[in-house]
């Protein structure tokens, strides 16, 4: 397990002398939403304007209210990736899914896809005229001082990761992009990111506007769960509001959040082989209340 705690801003975890590279999962939403964000911060992008030749917006994407369904449902997709095979190209997979098919219509309900940010990836695409990678750059990794994180685009570049078998996963079948970095850039980001190092004021409240999506959910510490604009946020027990993202992955998890209380902030990035996500994230929340100083 590695973990990485910022404290006020500042590293609070000794650091360690060799950090590996690990998938970031679904945290790559996060980084897409701020992306996609400082476009609109920019003004290339609207948030509310329907995309050209779509019934949904921008926001809507961002916080899975489009209308998408998720290849995540397709049974042989689960099954190809155990198999390890490599990815279906992308029209194959939005063939397979009957991807560009509305479930419900825009606003009107929720449902999380992968394929809302694939094709939000493609925005940013489209409007900086960028390779992704180079787009993410330019707009939140280099800003934010993140210099460690790339995206995975062939099985090798998952081997550092040293996670069992990571080496035959194809990160292709990541259709938004697969982020990889050490979890303490991952918690740095997040920090300076919802510090307003980023963002101006509105947009980073837009960004944490929540759609609540119910009450507790058993085996994770989430009190009132939400999705947000790329953030998953919900308070947990004790009155704290946590903001950020879960992912997982063949064997892994990653867990990346933070919280701030009157002039004080916490944040944690804990990244695992062979765990569950509500592990992973209890154990984010005991680091976060421990770092503000409410747990011993």
């Amino acid at each position: 397990m590695l973990i990485s705690v910022l404290s006020n801003g500042q590293p609070s975890t000794p650091p360690a002398p060799f950090e590996p590279a690990v998938p970031w999962w679904s945290f790559t939403k996060t980084v897409l939403a701020a992306t996609a964000l400082t476009l609109v911060r920019d003004g290339l992008l609207s948030l509310d304007a329907r995309l050209p030749g779509n019934a949904f917006t921008l926001r809507q994407l961002l916080r899975h209210e489009a209308g998408l369904a998720d290849y995540g449902e397709l049974p042989e997709y689960h099954a190809a990736v155990a198999s390890q095979e490599a990815a279906w190209p992308t029209d194959e997979m939005m063939r397979r899914l009957d991807g560009y098919r509305l479930r419900y219509s825009p606003g009107e309900g929720w449902r999380y896809s992968n394929v809302g940010y694939m094709l939000v990836a493609r925005l940013i695409e489209r409007t900086t005229d960028l390779p992704l990678e180079e787009a993410v750059r330019q707009q939140v990794l280099a800003p934010l001082g993140i210099s460690a994180a790339r995206f995975a685009m062939q099985p090798a570049d998952l081997a550092e990761t040293g996670l069992d078998g990571s080496s035959n996963y194809d990160p292709a079948w990541v259709y938004h992009g697969l982020l990889i970095g050490p979890v303490s850039q991952a918690a740095l980001l997040l920090d300076r990111l919802l510090a307003g190092d980023l963002l101006p004021a509105n947009l980073l409240q837009d960004m944490r506007e929540t759609r609540v999506l119910g009450g507790p959910i058993a085996g994770r510490p989430w009190v009132s769960p939400g999705y947000a604009l790329g953030l998953m946020r919900s308070a947990i027990e004790g009155g704290l509001t946590l903001a950020g993202h879960t992912g997982c992955g063949p064997g892994s998890v990653v867990a990346v959040y933070r919280t701030s209380v009157a002039e004080a902030s916490a944040c944690c990035g804990i990244f695992s082989p062979g765990a569950q996500e509500g592990e992973i994230e209890a154990q984010v929340v005991r680091q976060i209340r421990a770092a503000l100083g409410l747990e011993r």
